[in-house]
């Protein structure tokens, strides 16, 4: 390496070190193979000698061949001990060499070149060395500073992980996410070197603690969720088991609203653990489509004897469209009773045909009462039996209700109410009749 290119390196460290103070152009070295004879001598006896700013110092004997060989051979001993130290230059320069192991084999050259048997320029050899010295002493403090640089990130990042994982530990609901989270920082806090161990020993406390916090904080949660769902399972099983018991009830109103009323509870009973909620849910529906089912096929089978029983009272209304009560009052009164009768023993119709077939029925009883009013008007002598007679007939339907409602039987009891009513109304009209005679 050359005196000039070596300048700019060193300025740069002069710089960054003001308390040493490390020469901006590297010492030249020459090379003692090339003039031996400027560096040594040979005396008669075959004594060879360096010299030195002291004066001279033998540095060995050379017997072997010619005077001159030997300060040769001196003087490449020495070059080897200069090519040692210029390699040393160049790593130290480059930034590929370590400032440590420079400043060791440094000082180790500089100890033995008082003792060296070799011949060169050893004052410029020494200042060379010392320029390896400062260069290394600049190296140790740069990597000192390195060191201390990268301790101190590796804290900050420790220190972030940490306060990281304390929030996760603190804040954190998403359990799974936060404990990968806290299992990747973990990965990561093992990557990281440099931190003195005090400090990394306290970051680790604390990380520690966290994640204790954090998994105790999940472990209760988990644990009240367990306990909630083992009450929900209690409930869905009282829920499911009262939805069964209702599966052959033929209360098809009070039963559907009731079903619904268990479809909010389930509802709010919260989660049972999963087993054990699908297996439940399967046997709550199972129980509610058996329920749904069966009054189904029982509003279906309705409906065709509602439809059964409008078609029988169409035919009766043909029947009692056909009443001619100018020709013969009482047989269409009585005609008329029959078919009332008729009427009410074929029971219900679809609800939507009611007011249709009551209406027309209606309409023939009030061509019959009206014919009788008629005749009430015509026949004066009568009225007081008849009135006489429609009483007699009220009084005997309404017993005929009231027997057949204590015996249970509430159809002939409304049938029976409905006649009186009937009669009731023909005793009115009777009375009226009377009245205005």
């Amino acid at each position: 390496m050359s005196e000039q290119d070596s300048t700019p390196s060193v300025e740069g460290v002069v710089e960054e070190t003001p308390k040493e103070t490390v020469q901006a152009t590297p010492p030249a070295v020459p090379v003692a193979s090339d003039h031996p004879d400027r560096w040594g001598r040979v005396d008669a006896d075959g004594t060879v000698y360096v010299k030195t700013a002291d004066g001279e110092r033998a540095v060995g004997s050379w017997q072997a061949g010619e005077p001159t060989e030997g300060l040769a051979h001196f003087a490449r001993r020495f070059d080897d001990i200069r090519t040692e130290v210029e390699l040393l230059v160049t790593r130290l320069e480059s930034g590929a060499g370590d400032p440590k192991h420079a400043m060791t084999s440094a000082k180790h050259v500089k100890e033995t070149l008082a003792e060296a048997a070799v011949v060169g320029d050893l004052e410029a050899l020494a200042r060379r060395v010392d320029h390896v010295l400062a260069r290394a002493e600049v190296g140790l403090e740069k990597a000192k500073e390195a060191k201390e640089a990268a301790r101190a990130q590796s804290v900050a990042r420790k220190q972030a992980l940490v306060e990281e994982a304390e929030s996760l530990a603190n804040e954190s609901t998403q359990w799974k996410v936060a404990g990968d989270r806290l299992r990747q920082i973990l990965d990561e806090w093992k990557t990281i070197r440099g931190v003195d161990r005090k400090t990394d020993e306290q970051l680790w406390r604390r990380f520690s603690k966290a994640r204790d916090a954090f998994n105790r904080r999940r472990g209760s949660h988990f644990a009240d969720l367990d306990r909630q769902r083992s009450v929900a399972k209690t409930r869905k099983q009282e829920l499911v088991e009262e939805a069964e018991k209702l599966i052959d009830s033929d209360d098809w109103g009070p039963t559907a609203g009731r079903y619904k009323e268990l479809m909010v509870e389930w509802k709010a009973a919260g989660r049972a653990p999963k087993e054990a909620d699908d297996a439940l849910w399967q046997r709550f529906r199972a129980a509610q489509d058996a329920f749904f089912q069966k009054r189904s096929e029982a509003f279906s089978e309705r409906d065709a004897e509602f439809a059964a029983n409008a078609k029988l009272k169409e035919e009766l209304l043909a029947e009692a469209e056909q009443i001619d009560p100018s020709h013969d009052l009482e047989s269409a009164r009585q005609h008329l009773y029959k078919i009332q009768e008729r009427w009410d023993a074929i029971g219900k119709v679809p609800r939507e045909r009611i007011r249709e077939l009551e209406g027309k029925l209606r309409a023939v009883e009030e061509k019959v009462r009206t014919a009788v009013d008629a005749q009430w008007r015509r026949s004066d002598p009568e009225a007081e039996a008849r009135v006489a007679q429609f009483r007699e007939r009220v009084e005997e339907f309404e017993a005929k209700a009231t027997k057949a409602r204590a015996a249970g039987d509430k159809r002939r009891a409304e049938q029976a109410e409905a006649q009186a009513a009937q009669w009731r109304e023909w005793l009115a009209a009777a009375e009226q009749a009377l009245a205005t005679r």
